[in-house]
């Protein structure tokens, strides 16, 4: 069973690797310091597992699993918020606060590897649930063909969908993300962007117009020069956000 161990303190990841010691048949492919390491590691050596740190240096450990198509199983090793907490319990193979003891190690381990035949890592929930934390809500985090790229949320336009991604847009260009829009709807900040549309959220910093296109739609144009259709649905999520 091959393993990589993520976390960008020295002294962390040898514990780690001092309690996986009596395992013969896990094997350490790698050790990473930050989530950059982590996400190439883990595309060069597809683990079955990986102990990984939340609260790392450049993009943190939910970060980048956000960026891998398929996630592999998981046992965090972190001392993070009660949001991520409550993902962990309902959906993560095992997580272990930061000082954790020799046993506790042990019964994650046994966890997983009693449950490995049957286990399908249900990352993608913890990541949904984690994403409603504060801390999650402030940039997102695209890979722009082989660089990461962290996008601060405030400098969002709009998104659109664009079949299993959905486009970014921003003054620098446009990036996409394999999420869903309903994703965005729920953990971007309601008051700010509005889904206008199915295809569309928007952030209503950037309207200045809105003008009737039919009898049930209309249009948004934003300081950017961008225009959007709104639906009827959304019309009315935007008149209750912005109180007209």
């Amino acid at each position: 069973m091959n393993v990589i161990i993520i976390d960008d303190e020295p002294l962390a990841r040898s514990i780690v690797k001092e309690y996986l010691q009596p395992y013969s048949t896990i094997n350490i492919v790698a050790e990473c310091s930050d989530g950059f390491e982590g996400l190439k590691a883990i595309q060069q050596y597809q683990p079955d597992v990986v102990f990984l740190d939340i609260q790392m240096p450049k993009i943190n450990g939910f970060e980048m699993l956000e960026l891998i198509d398929n996630p592999p199983s998981v046992i965090f090793t972190t001392a993070f918020d009660e949001y991520a907490i409550r993902a962990f319990e309902s959906n993560a193979v095992d997580y272990l606060l930061k000082p954790f003891s020799k046993d506790r190690f042990d019964k994650a381990v046994q966890k997983y590897l009693g449950q490995k035949k049957t286990f399908s890592p249900n990352t993608e929930s913890v990541l949904t649930r984690a994403a409603q934390s504060p801390v999650q809500q402030n940039r997102i985090v695209v890979k722009d063909g082989s660089k990461i790229k962290i996008i601060p949320v405030s400098q969002v336009q709009y998104l659109e969908a664009a079949d299993d991604y959905v486009k970014i847009f921003t003054a620098e260009g446009t990036f996409l993300k394999k999420k869903t829009m309903g994703y965005f709807e729920q953990t971007l900040q309601s008051l700010q962007f509005v889904r206008i549309h199915r295809s569309y959220i928007v952030n209503t910093q950037l309207i200045t117009r809105i003008d009737a296109y039919d009898k049930e739609n209309h249009i948004v144009l934003l300081s950017t020069g961008a225009k959007l259709q709104v639906s009827k649905n959304g019309y009315s999520r935007l008149k209750e956000v912005l109180g007209i």
